[in-house]
């Protein structure tokens, strides 16, 4: 009788959900696909590949791509924060990289408003302002002038077409004669949906050698990749396109999941997904963990254009692909007294033993075929909550801190050939019970040689979003519903 009870609350709590969303616009990612093979590309362990089979107009450059990710527990980036970023996207001992890609996990809270209400895109702002800022601040240019517009913040990207004699951009949004803008539809949305409007801002002005080429928003996970002026001006990147998917409570809500970008730079395709997993360090978690892994591998779609038939759809598709995030493996069968004592010895090797996403990789339950550098760093979560380097829990105890065995749960993983890694390593920012985890990477790509030189335009375009429709019920059913996913979102808070 129990088990049809439970039964009868979640399908009731399904059907409330869709029936919030039945006038959003569709999501284009949520259905299923076929997990789409790259070929089965074989890896040589420490060997980087200096040279591809290519025709005579192709030739090989290589790019220097930064690839960071933060759970930054909620807490909005003020106050003495931009030093910190400084530490972390500026270490002392690494040149500038020409790519910046940086994951970031719930950059708002994980409450029951955010996760089942309107995006907001305030945070996001803040987390690109201040990266901006970070990356432009030693050029000797003011980098805004006026706040940002809406980030991008859901899957809604507007394009229009753009004669041929027009077009000199090429990247932030191109697919063959398709140029993404935003104004035009800002008017369109203004006439739609004034209220959601007002709240809109101005256009950002950036003038530094960093521009923002894409960003992209789901609950509390959150991507931004920014790239050198002179590489936008160099190389033709083109088909940036995002996609999200949801599989947190119940397999679809947004508290857990991943946001990815698409993108090309010249004849080569490129993957980041930024992820936060299933937590919890109880046996069988990482059934949850693999499970979301698999399911965003199946679920993650990126969309098709006009004459955009060679490029790809899914993650498996691309030529270099990068996961990182908050992926939440733990560590297996350890005793806490026992993982406290290896951290204190720095003794990493011992450590990664007992390291459980390893462990699943090794028994092929997860990521087969990908690579990781060698960790040499102490586990980055969980940290406490008093600014410190003390970890939470262990002894002696603070009061109302949970009881939680250090483990590596940030972790940067990569997939795909000409891909050489430089440097792994974390940052010692005390702002959450995270520290950030930051790869260096080393990439190649594939260039057309061509006696004609491209017109590109410096300005980077900004893309304007449309924000989803508040997801509010009225009704004493639909309170009842809330309730029971609000019991579910503060268990599943609980087991973080």
């Amino acid at each position: 009788m129990d088990g049809k009870k439970r039964k009868s609350r979640s399908g009731r709590l399904r059907k409330w959900f869709k029936r919030k969303h039945k006038h959003n616009q569709p999501d284009p990612y949520n259905y299923y696909l076929r997990e789409v093979s790259d070929g089965g590309d074989d890896f040589m362990e420490d060997v980087y590949h200096n040279s591809f089979e290519m025709d005579p107009c192709t030739s090989t450059n290589e790019l220097r791509i930064f690839v960071g990710t933060w759970n930054v527990a909620g807490r909005s980036p003020v106050g003495s924060l931009a030093v910190d970023l400084d530490e972390w996207l500026k270490p002392q001992d690494a040149a500038a990289a020409d790519i910046y890609v940086l994951g970031f996990q719930e950059i708002v809270p994980l409450k029951t408003r955010t996760v089942i209400g309107a995006e907001d895109p305030t945070e996001a702002t803040n987390w690109n302002q201040l990266i901006g800022k970070t990356l432009n601040q030693n050029f000797g240019s003011s980098w805004l002038s006026t706040p940002m517009v809406n980030p991008i913040s859901s899957d809604n990207y507007h394009y229009v077409k753009v004669p041929g004699s027009e077009r000199r951009t090429s990247f932030n949004g191109v697919t063959g004669n398709t140029l993404m803008r935003g104004r035009s539809r800002t008017r369109h949305h203004h006439h739609r949906h004034h209220n959601h409007h007002q709240q809109q801002q101005q256009p950002f002005i950036e003038d530094g050698k960093y521009k923002l080429t894409v960003s992209k928003k789901m609950v509390g996970v959150f991507i931004s990749v920014w790239m050198k002026k002179e590489l936008l001006q160099k190389y033709y990147v083109s088909n940036v396109k995002v996609s999200s998917v949801a599989c947190g409570i119940m397999g679809y809500l947004g508290n857990k999941g991943s946001v990815s970008v698409s993108m090309s730079i010249e004849g080569t395709s490129f993957c980041f997904i930024a992820a936060h997993l299933a937590s919890g360090e109880k046996q069988g978690d990482e059934g949850r963990r693999n499970h979301q892994v698999s399911e965003i591998f199946r679920r993650t779609c990126f969309p098709r254009f006009a004459k955009d038939d060679d490029n790809p759809l899914t993650i498996l598709g691309h030529d270099r692909i990068f996961w990182f995030g908050d992926l939440n493996y733990r560590l297996y069968n350890l005793e806490d007294n026992l993982a406290r004592h290896l951290i204190k010895k720095q003794d990493w090797k011992a450590l990664q033993e007992f390291d459980q996403l390893r462990r699943e990789q090794e028994d092929g339950g997860v990521f087969q075929g990908w690579r990781e550098g060698n960790i040499e760093f102490a586990p980055t979560y969980k940290y406490s909550s008093s600014n410190c380097n003390c970890y939470s829990g262990g002894l002696p105890k603070r009061s109302g801190e949970k009881q939680r065995t250090p483990a590596w749960c940030d972790r940067i993983l990569w997939y795909g050939k000409g891909v050489k890694l430089l440097s792994y390593f974390r940052s010692e920012i005390k702002f959450s019970d995270h520290r950030p985890v930051s790869a260096l990477f080393l990439t190649q790509i594939e260039v057309m040689n061509s006696t004609n030189p491209r017109l590109v335009d410096e300005d980077t375009i900004a893309p304007n979003i449309m924000p989803p429709e508040q997801i509010i019920g009225t009704s004493r059913k639909d309170e009842e519903d809330k309730s029971i996913l609000l019991s579910l979102i503060a268990k599943d808070t609980e087991a973080s």
